[in-house]
């Protein structure tokens, strides 16, 4: 379980293809910190953390991970939003993120408004895959607040702490993100799909 309120940008150093399966090895100022088993929020995805050394560590994402979300895209030198998993007697600064991606979204606009700027997503059309003005939202690993809403469209607005202790500063429009709906939303779709 997690927050959205990113620890540390790493980067990947090393990719490896192994059978269906790659290995992703990530420098951070947190890697030194970490330990085998331990549960990772990369770019908002849970990864567990199969190796780490003083600099670096290693986490595997297997064919059904590849698939749903936006880590075939890596390349060495790929930056990438780092949160480890909540502890239960801290506060909740974000929202209750999972780290379980529910789809990809592409940017399809970046507006500069003098001081902030405001990002808008496409995603498909879902049942589940839904957001509301002022919800919440996770973008690589991000908790952000929804600024408007539409069926298959929503944008966030970016404080410039965000835009740069996070890869948001590295994102262009047509890149895809990682996107986890709000877990509540998620739940009260699936009832009302189920009354209908």
């Amino acid at each position: 379980m997690f927050t959205g309120i990113i620890e540390n940008l790493g980067d990947v150093i090393a990719i490896e293809k192994d059978q269906q399966n790659i290995h992703f090895s990530i420098k951070s100022a947190i890697s030194k910190e970490l330990k085998i088993d331990q549960s990772v929020a990369h770019n908002g995805v849970c990864l567990t953390v199969v190796k780490c050394d003083e600099h670096s560590h290693t986490v595997t994402a297997i064919d059904e991970t590849l698939n749903k979300t936006n880590l075939g895209s890596w390349t060495i030198g790929s930056k990438i939003n780092l949160e480890r998993c909540m502890q239960m007697n801290g506060r909740i600064d974000g929202h209750i993120v999972q780290g379980h991606v529910d789809t990809t979204a592409e940017c399809i606009a970046i507006i500069d408004e003098a001081g902030s700027w405001r990002f808008r997503f496409k995603h498909p059309t879902a049942a589940g895959f839904l957001t509301v003005e002022k919800g919440s939202v996770c973008i690589n690993g991000i908790s952000l607040t929804v600024v408007d809403s539409t069926h298959s469209e929503f944008s966030v607005a970016i404080i410039p702490y965000t835009y740069e202790h996070t890869n948001m500063h590295a994102l262009n429009v047509g890149d895809k993100v990682n996107i986890e709906f709000d877990i509540i939303g998620k739940y009260l779709a699936k009832m009302m799909e189920a009354r209908t």
